[in-house]
Formats: structure tokens, C-alpha cells, sequence
């Protein structure tokens, strides 16, 4: 069973210092461009995080400090990948909480214009937990019944996700085969931005998503309580939150 591609799909995984989406960096990154006509493009780049890699990261991962010592920083590959990335969609497992937000934090710390947004995305592990319930290493096994060798190398899960889905368009007839309904079947909730801070509610507003005004619109909280405004462009959130933010209360001044 094959994907119904409008446009390159490129699965990918990432490879971090942490899970910090706002302060932490990516060491390794993988992907596989699959093309409308089957071709395949793989790649995989060392980089370097430009702060230490905690051990128990490298205890998970095993990329050391050294490994990465004279590699591109990632704002020196960032014009290469959004040349690679152009016009593509994406395809990750666990990608719409953790890898996608982390890729446009890297882009945005690296001035790079790289709209994520107008893309469409896949996150095979929402496909699998809606569907079995398991990790990426059971789903290999359950969907492919193969062993995961290499589990967290960024190259390794990167293929396996890819062999996943597929084998996961063949066991369910039920799923879509183009990228715009998977991607929509694919997501939990609609968010405005990548962390999942802001989402949009059924009457298509911006709605804070955690904290004392979670459910309440994001336009209220700002006109009820601006210092909350400030409170969250001094904190630790990521930048493509803080910047949904903004666009969100200068959209109020122009009311």
C-alpha cells in the first residue's frame, strides 16, 4: 500500500540535548524525502548543539560531546534544510509535540524564514495509539515483525517510522491515503502554535491550553490581564509560542 503524495513527505527524527522544547538543542537530525514518484532521499547530519549534551542524554542517544565538537552549528545548515525542506510535508512519531516545535525553534533562533505552518503533518505515533496503543519499537515489531536495531539512533527510528506507516496504510483499509486527511486524522488538537500552548477552540479562536486560563481565548486573558503578556515573554516558553502570542495582541490593536 502506497501514500497518495501531492507533495515530497519527509520523515524525519531528531536527536537533542533534552526535552526542554525552548532551551534545549538538536545534536542529530535524519530524514527521508519520499517523492510523489517513490523516490527516496535519505540523510543525516551531525550538529553541533553549541551547549554540553547532559549524559544522561548521551546515555540514551550515545552522541558525546566530542562526536559533534567540529560539526555545523544548526544555523549553519538551516539555509540547506529549508532548500531540502521546500514545498515538502512532514512525517515524524511523537513529531507534533516534541520534534516539530523544536525544529521551528531552531529555525527561528537561526533567522531562518522556514514557515512550518503551511505544511501538512503526520505523527505516526498518534496513527498508532489511536489504533494498538504502543511505542515506536512495538509498533516496528507489531506492524513490520522486525526488531528495531539501533533504537534512538535518529537514522534508525527515522526508516522505521516510514516502514510503519506504510505497513499501518496496509493493515487498515479504514485509513486515508493522502497526506491532507492523515495529517488531520493524525492530530489530537489544533494548535496555533507547535508546543500546544495556544489551540483553537470549535468557534475557531486562540484558546491558552494550560495554566489558571486554560479554555479561556487568549484575546480575553490579554484585555482582562495584560501582565500575563509579559509573564510569558519573560518565561520559558519557546519562541514560536511567544511569537503566536504577539501576533495575537497586535491583532487586538488593529481592532
Amino acid at each position: 500500500m502506497t501514500l497518495i503524495l501531492k507533495n515530497p513527505i519527509v520523515f524525519f527524527d531528531l536527536e537533542t540535548t533534552g526535552i526542554n522544547i525552548a532551551s534545549d538543542r538538536i545534536v542529530e537530525l535524519s530524514y527521508l524525502k519520499v517523492h510523489p514518484n517513490g523516490k527516496e532521499e535519505p540523510k543525516t547530519l551531525l550538529i553541533n548543539p553549541t551547549i554540553p549534551i547532559p549524559a544522561e542524554a548521551t546515555q540514551i542517544h550515545g552522541i558525546r560531546n566530542e562526536d559533534v565538537a567540529g560539526c555545523p552549528t544548526f544555523q549553519e545548515v538551516a539555509a540547506t534544510l529549508v532548500a531540502a525542506f521546500e514545498g515538502c510535508d512532514f512525517a515524524g512519531y511523537n513529531s507534533n509535540k516534541f520534534d516539530l516545535p523544536l525544529l521551528a525553534e531552531e529555525f527561528l533562533r537561526s533567522g531562518i524564514a522556514f514557515d512550518l505552518k503551511k505544511r501538512k503533518f503526520i505523527d505516526v505515533q498518534v496513527i498508532f495509539h489511536k489504533m494498538e496503543q504502543r511505542t515506536l519499537s512495538a509498533a516496528y515489531q507489531f506492524y513490520c515483525g522486525k526488531e528495531l536495531v539501533n533504537a534512538h539512533s535518529s537514522e534508525a527510528d527515522t526508516r522505521a517510522t516510514y516502514e510503519v506507516l506504510l505497513s499501518q496504510l496496509e493493515r487498515y483499509p479504514s485509513l486515508p491515503r493522502d497526506i491532507d486527511h492523515l495529517s488531520e486524522f493524525s492530530t489530537q488538537a489544533r494548535s496555533a502554535d507547535f508546543a500546544g500552548r495556544i489551540v483553537y477552540n470549535d468557534k475557531e479562536e486562540e484558546v491558552f491550553n494550560f495554566g489558571k486560563y486554560k479554555g479561556v481565548t487568549v484575546q480575553e486573558v490579554l484585555t482582562r490581564d495584560p501582565s500575563y503578556y509579559s509573564w510569558m515573554m519573560n518565561g520559558d516558553f519557546p519562541l514560536y509560542t511567544k511569537k503566536v502570542l504577539t501576533s495575537i495582541k497586535l491583532r487586538g490593536f488593529c481592532k
